[in-house]
């Protein structure tokens, strides 16, 4: 792995010159939040951000998309619409390579997906470091630094950004660039590590993950969820902001007075009333609880079992997002017994 800095004055050229790789998009400032969204000048881009409305599974996994159509007389038309369009997306946090990085095992081994598959090959990431604030826990989730999963990222080093260069594609934006990197010198390495420690000390919030599957399975039947349920709205608004929730609802959209139509896929939520009803009316979690208590337990218990890993990646977004302000850190304090509530 390449290790270079870029001069910060130098961004805005950089940005110019790697559009012949994609269209860039970044994040952008929308009524005091922010959201990834395509460039029309390099001025709106806002790489201080803290977090996006929706992280980057946004262009991997549409919030809906069609499948295929199908025609009389044709048959089944596989939907490319887009899947050619060719992206880099500039300053994304660690913790959101780490997501996709997630979606990328869960759509590439068993269930094969390919219009995924070819949305995250024509995607170059371009990631940035971050300051932690009051909502982020990636250094809990062991999120907070990735090491694959990018093109390029950038660590802020004063005038600099420190480069990795992490695949072949970020070579050739290196190599566009002509003389605009510069090899980095001992002085910036020590500079990296120092602010790398400042970080680690800036958390504020600290969630324990240790032995929390274990946790889950002894809390199964604890009160706590039967709280959260009273609580909990059911809009699904965590899992809409979620980075590594994939949920989907497929339904066929058929055109009236004829044989032809489309199947869409579109995005779910398991805390929606409906998520699991079936045929015949009936409904395995008819219950609010019994929804927030799945949620839970397939990020903090199955996805270990399946991934070796929890699917939560410590962005803080479904606490930004849940308007009752359910938190994680609240819910796994009292799981454990912890009577003081995570510090923010």
């Amino acid at each position: 792995m390449k290790i270079l800095k870029l001069p910060k004055e130098k961004l805005d050229f950089f940005a110019s010159v790697v559009q012949q790789f994609g269209e860039v998009h970044a994040p952008v400032e929308q009524d005091g939040k922010y959201v990834f969204q395509r460039l029309s000048r390099w001025s709106e881009a806002r790489l201080d951000y803290d977090r996006t409305i929706l992280p980057p599974k946004k262009y991997t996994l549409p919030p809906r998309e069609t499948l295929f159509q199908y025609r009389a007389g044709q048959g089944y038309l596989p939907s490319t619409e887009g899947l050619d369009k060719r992206i880099v997306l500039m300053g994304v946090h660690a913790c959101d390579v780490y997501g996709l990085n997630l979606l990328d095992q869960v759509f590439s081994g068993r269930y094969d997906d390919p219009p995924y598959q070819t949305r995250r090959k024509n995607m170059a990431i371009i990631g940035i470091d971050c300051r932690p604030d009051g909502s982020c826990f990636c250094r809990s989730m062991r999120a907070d630094f990735v090491d694959r999963g990018f093109d390029l990222f950038f660590y802020d080093i004063g005038d600099y950004y420190l480069t990795l260069v992490g695949t072949a594609l970020g070579d050739d934006m290196v190599l566009a660039t002509g003389p605009l990197f510069e090899k980095a010198s001992p002085e910036d390495i020590d500079e990296y590590k120092r602010r790398s420690s400042s970080k680690r000390q800036a958390f504020q919030l600290e969630v324990e993950i240790r032995d929390l599957p274990e946790i889950f399975e002894m809390e199964y039947q604890s009160g706590i969820w039967d709280e959260l349920g009273e609580k909990c709205l059911s809009c699904g608004s965590c899992s809409m902001v979620c980075p590594t929730c994939y949920c989907h609802d497929v339904a066929d959209d058929a055109q009236l007075g004829s044989r032809d139509g489309g199947r869409n896929r579109s995005w779910d939520s398991c805390l929606f009333a409906a998520h699991a009803a079936v045929a015949g009316g009936e409904n395995f979690r008819n219950s609010r609880a019994s929804r927030i208590k799945l949620r839970y337990y397939h990020k903090h218990r199955g996805f270990v079992a399946e991934y070796g890993r929890p699917g939560c990646v410590g962005c803080g977004r479904c606490i930004a997002a849940c308007p009752v302000e359910i938190h994680i850190g609240d819910v796994i304090a009292k799981l454990r017994g912890i009577q003081n509530a995570p510090s923010r």
